[in-house]
């Protein structure tokens, strides 16, 4: 049977309808009356042409007792008999555009839409060898046709992330700022809407927003890690080690600096976090951060401990993969043990600090990003042997990407300037090959982190000069930068109301205004100077001035002018030499200080001591002798 327009089929119902007799006798008519014969037959042909039409002649319980193949069956000859007329009427030589017009189902095509669209939807809509064509061609797709640029600061961004939804981004670098970038709110200016400092004096290593998108993880230098909401308030802080204990499995935190970390994928409510000290810990976020979950102690070949510098759960949340500082990987599976580690390569790079590792978003491969400049693919199932490599990857920061595309089809890595280099570039993979397809110039700086989001299609990089490059498509990136980019910033226009009343107040008027003298710059020092002018309180006394004497003195001269001094002055009216002498008889009776210390060796006098009444006669004596 051949596919007809429903246009068609719809049009010709009530052609088809054949008119319904009345049914019942005249004498029932009479008997009923003229008015109810008339309703009843109005009644009874309604009901005939539902039937007809619907297959049923009344609502209710009647309504289930119609017969679905026998309306099948009458909709089925109905479009035999208009398309045979279709037929018949049409002309010959348009035999050819009629059938092809046939063929689609839906309601007809406007007259202004053009034959040759129309015969493009009927090839896609009827070839599949066509789409996957299509498919096949554009799996290595890269959008990269625009781009545009977000100003976060003046160093580095070392860590950037997009929440699963796609309206919002943060990044952080190494001035110790986070940035919160609003894609709905934002005009073409693109301006973050919030910038906050949550370690205070410490760089940001690694953002990572939680499977809901509610929760921001905030890796720094310190050794405790922060939650913060969507709007940059604190919810969550680690707790921090007792860094004297040498067992890390009896501390509750972190003792030494933070490296890396991320949310479950799956379980919204636990994250984990690595650090220098050589462990990897697990929280859950309703435990208000005061106790680790789960501990892991990576170790070295020779069994000393080993930072973890990269981490990522795998996409069931289950499998916890580190990238060590000795170049080591090492897989984690709770389900297991955290004793031993599930498997683990123990030269999988160089002995230098692995940058990034990630898992693919379907399969079982990892990605794994090393400062030996190399980018290494490995399989989970044949785990002791590398499937894809590629060197000559310069990278200057411990926390440079390597990502899969949301396809799984294209490895990113991000590349830093070497000496004598002007632009950092993005390199694009095949991941079955490893072959170079595009290499993308970024910045005139090194390129760090890039976030490649599924929902979107778009490309975030962040660079050295402290910018978020983004690379999107118009006709095949959705929303995020698309929303903000054909935005005119409009400047804020500030209304001015002029009162159409002046406003005096009192002491204004020129009435109680003061006369002051041309020249009152030399009066107003003068008066400044005054202390009781310019109402200046008293100054500290820091020695004795002016009669006073200093309110806190550590000497002795000081102390004795305090309690002697003001307590017992001396007359000015009175005799130095007589307040001496009245002390002199009291001190001849009762000597105190010399007498008594010399009288058990002090010689007897023989000689009989001459007073200054004898002195005073002998020179008369001597006159009159004379």
């Amino acid at each position: 049977m051949k596919k007809i327009k429903f246009g068609k089929i719809s049009a010709n119902f009530a052609q088809k309808a054949t008119p319904i007799q009345p049914t019942g006798s005249i004498d029932s008519i009479v008997d009923i009356g003229a008015p109810q014969a008339i309703e009843a037959l109005e009644d009874d042909k309604e009901g005939q042409q539902m039937k007809e039409v619907m297959g049923i002649s009344a609502f209710g319980k009647k309504a289930k007792t119609f017969d679905i193949n026998e309306m099948m069956a009458q909709v089925k000859a109905t479009a035999r008999e208009i398309t045979k007329k279709a037929e018949e009427d049409k002309p010959v030589e348009s035999s050819s555009d009629e059938s092809s017009e046939d063929e689609l189902i839906g309601p007809p095509l406007p007259p202004q839409v053009p034959v040759a669209r129309m015969e493009k939807r009927t090839k896609n809509c009827d070839s599949d060898s066509d789409s996957d064509e299509d498919i096949s061609a554009n799996k290595h797709f890269i959008p990269m046709r625009a781009d545009t640029s977000m100003k976060h600061g003046n160093k580095a961004v070392t860590a950037l992330t997009v929440d699963p939804s796609g309206a919002r981004l943060a990044s952080g670098s190494v001035d110790y700022e986070v940035s919160f970038w609003d894609f709905a709110g934002m005009d073409s200016n693109l301006r973050s809407f919030r910038t906050l400092q949550p370690v205070d004096n410490h760089p940001i290593r690694a953002l990572h927003y939680s499977g809901t998108g509610d929760l921001l993880l905030v890796i720094s230098g310190a050794s405790q890690a922060k939650v913060i909401d969507r709007d940059g308030f604190e919810k969550l802080e680690t707790v921090k080690g007792d860094m004297y204990i040498t067992d890390m499995a009896r501390t509750k935190g972190h003792t030494a600096a933070l490296l890396a970390g991320s949310f479950n994928p799956v379980a919204k409510d636990e994250f984990l976090t690595t650090s220098s000290d050589g462990t990897v810990r697990t929280w859950d976020f309703y435990g208000h951060g005061k106790n680790h979950k789960q501990i892991i102690k990576c170790r070295a070949q020779n069994g000393l401990k080993v930072s973890p510098t990269a981490v990522t759960y795998n996409r069931e949340g289950k499998v916890i993969a580190c990238g060590c500082a000795d170049g080591s990987i090492q897989l984690w599976d709770f389900r297991k043990s955290s004793v031993a580690p599930a498997s683990q390569i123990r030269k999988a790079h160089q002995p230098v600090e692995i940058s990034s590792i990630a898992f693919s978003h379907v399969g079982d491969s990892l990605l794994t990003r090393s400062l030996d400049e190399t980018m290494k693919l490995w399989d989970l199932r044949k785990f002791k042997s590398v499937v894809n490599e590629v060197g000559s990857l310069f990278a200057r920061y411990d926390t440079t990407d390597a990502i899969f595309s949301p396809n799984d089809c294209i490895v990113a890595t991000a590349m830093s300037l070497r000496k004598g280099e002007k632009t950092g570039n993005i390199n694009f993979y095949d991941t079955a090959t490893f072959n170079l397809l595009k290499t993308v110039p970024v910045s005139a700086s090194h390129a760090i982190k890039i976030n490649w989001h599924s929902k979107l299609n778009q490309i975030f990089v962040g660079t050295g000069d402290g910018n978020v490059k983004c690379f999107y498509d118009e006709n095949r990136s959705l929303r995020g930068v698309t929303l903000c980019v054909v935005k005119t910033h409009r400047k804020a226009q500030h209304s001015e109301v002029v009162s159409s009343q002046q406003v005096i107040t009192p002491h204004a008027l020129p009435l109680f205004r003061q006369e002051r003298r041309k020249t009152s710059r030399k009066q107003m020092e003068k008066d400044r100077l005054d202390p009781v002018k310019s109402k200046r309180p008293d100054l500290p006394i820091t020695s004795g001035q002016g009669g006073r004497v200093a309110s806190s003195g550590g000497t002795l001269s000081s102390y004795v002018i305090r309690n002697l001094g003001l307590s017992k002055r001396v007359d000015d009216d009175q005799d130095p030499r007589e307040a001496i002498l009245k002390y002199a008889k009291e001190a001849e009776e009762n000597p105190y200080w010399i007498a008594p210390a010399y009288a058990k060796t002090q010689p007897k006098v023989l000689l009989a001591s001459t007073s200054q009444d004898d002195s005073d006669e002998e020179p008369e004596s001597k006159k009159s002798k004379h």
